[in-house]
């Protein structure tokens, strides 16, 4: 921040000071009973003092001790390299998990395996090689579909082989 903007700052959160104990010293005159023009006096009189208090305070001059050391030297590695220190051990819950964590972690085991493959599973199959379609076939499909877009019918309802389908699989899970 400059020293003018922080110079600034503070004549403004002076002023404001003196302000607050300028209306303070005028309702506190006019609770007591005196007038209003005596009032408005303090209120001056306050909110000056108050503001030449303020004003008289002056901050410490900053004092930083920095210094600048050199950085270690960084080799440019090709790759990078990690090792032992750079796992990740989850907090343990119990005995067996921190003797498992300090093993070496805990592996991922995948196995989950599906009971049947229906033959119209798509999830399955898309990603099948042996189901992956020719360049020749796909561009039939294009063809298909570029024919079929050309004239406008109404577009198929596939809302109940979907329904089949989650129920099936609700079917699965359970």
């Amino acid at each position: 921040m400059e020293a003018r903007l922080a110079t600034r700052i503070e004549a403004v959160a002076d002023i404001s000071a003196a302000i607050v104990l300028a209306v303070a010293t005028a309702a506190g005159a006019l609770r007591l009973g005196f007038s209003p023009v005596s009032g408005a006096l303090a209120a001056a009189v306050g909110g000056i003092a108050g503001w030449k208090v303020l004003t008289s305070v002056q901050p410490d001059a900053a004092t930083f001790d920095l210094e600048f050391g050199s950085l270690p030297e960084v080799e440019q590695l090709d790759e990078l390299i990690l090792n032992d220190a750079d796992r990740y051990y989850p907090p343990a819950n119990c005995e067996e998990e921190a003797d498992a964590a300090a093993e070496g972690g805990h592996p991922l085991v995948l196995d989950d395996v599906l009971a049947r493959i229906d033959e119209g599973s798509r999830v399955v199959r898309l990603f099948d090689p042996a189901a992956m379609p020719t360049p020749g076939q796909l561009q039939s499909r294009i063809d298909r579909h570029l024919a079929s877009s050309a004239s406008p019918g109404t577009p198929p309802d596939a809302s109940k082989e979907l329904h089949d389908a989650l129920a099936e699989l609700r079917r699965t899970l359970r």
